[in-house]
């Protein structure tokens, strides 16, 4: 259950406000990645089995489980021929980034955002977990709706690590892979494209 949000128009200032919010959120923090229990995000399940190892976690709980998922509804051959060399090789996508524990909303896209009447921010239904802070901002961008101000407020309170303009596609194909997996095919040429941007990074 969720109480009643009155929503109303955000200002500048409430894009803003939401930044610093996010911020202040993955600033919170635990000795491992994950959570206490399992839960969804979407109707797909969420696997949440502890791990220190960020890499491990994202490769075996996220990105892995929706490649298995894809291939159990019929989504093989090339997606699965990408999947396969971009889980051997994902540890390269961090040999210069080590991602702390961040409380994370988990499904931050932008219908899950809004501003109250006040144009205060609120965020909700979410896919807890602690993980890369990273994966929340990245989903911030993938389908876009966030505010200038939003993403310079964030950056300004808690600035990004070098790199994430490549891990944004990694975190933002597991978000792409669930759709494919809930809704169908119109999905599948994104995720092979993007795939084939990480790829190319690999060389």
């Amino acid at each position: 259950m969720l109480e009643w949000i009155p929503f109303g128009r955000p200002d500048p200032q409430s894009w803003r406000a939401l930044g610093q919010g996010l911020a202040a959120l993955h600033r919170v923090s635990r000795d491992s990645f994950g959570w206490e229990r399992d839960n969804s995000i979407g109707a797909t399940p969420q696997v949440n089995a502890p791990n220190t190892d960020w890499a491990a976690f994202f490769r075996d709980r996220r990105l892995g489980f929706q490649l298995r998922l894809a291939q159990r509804q019929g989504y093989g051959g090339r997606l699965q021929r990408q999947g396969e060399r971009l889980l051997a090789e994902l540890g390269r996508f961090f040999e210069s980034h080590h991602a702390r524990p961040a409380l994370l909303h988990g499904d931050l896209w932008n219908g899950n955002a809004g501003f109250d009447a006040a144009g205060q921010p609120v965020i909700f239904d979410p896919a807890v977990y602690y993980g890369d802070r990273e994966a929340d901002l990245a989903m911030t961008e993938l389908f876009g709706g966030f505010g200038e101000d939003f993403h310079a407020a964030y950056r300004a309170d808690f600035p990004l690590d070098p790199g994430y303009a490549v891990r944004k596609t990694l975190y933002n194909l597991y978000h792409v892979l669930n759709p494919l997996n809930l809704f169908g095919g119109g999905y599948l040429r994104q995720a092979e494209g993007m795939a084939d941007e990480l790829l190319a990074e690999l060389g």
